[in-house]
């Protein structure tokens, strides 16, 4: 099977803890949000309320 391959700095960079975080690049050629929490999410997941809150960035692409 076919896997796509991410790229550090593009997709992801490590923090300081040395936990790969992925970018809101990456985030948006996934396509969806998967609900984790993600620092740098572009769909507005609240995790804590489990919805999502209206972005400027969803906004932009409408």
């Amino acid at each position: 099977m076919y896997q796509k391959i991410i790229k550090e700095h593009e997709d992801f960079y490590y923090n300081e803890q040395g936990y790969k975080v992925f970018t809101e690049a990456y985030h948006l050629k996934r396509g969806y949000c998967c609900k984790s929490g993600c620092k740098h999410c572009p769909y507005g997941y609240d995790k804590k309320t489990d919805t999502f809150k209206k972005t400027v960035k969803q906004e932009i692409k409408k």
